[in-house]
């Protein structure tokens, strides 16, 4: 078992997350896009300042699905690992 939380259920094929497995991850997920659909709303006819606010809010979600995968990030093919 690791030290990290386990939010995120592991892709069965490919390499990342999958969907949420805690209300943690569903809460990180719904408040990402949430951020995002506000972003689109307030911003969608300047978008250089929308792709400065979705970068960082993505480089966010990538590192928070990536420290709280169960099991970590690496590439699967589909077995009972």
């Amino acid at each position: 078992m690791s030290d990290n939380p386990e939010w995120f259920a592991p892709k069965r094929y490919g390499f990342g997350s999958g969907l949420p497995i805690t209300w943690q991850g569903w809460a990180v997920t719904a408040a990402f896009g949430a951020l995002i659909a506000i972003g689109v709303y307030f911003f969608r006819d300047r978008p250089l300042q929308l792709a400065a606010l979705m970068a960082p809010a993505i480089l966010a979600l990538v590192l928070v699905c990536a420290r709280t995968t169960r099991g970590g990030w690496r590439w699967r093919w589909g077995g009972d690992d």
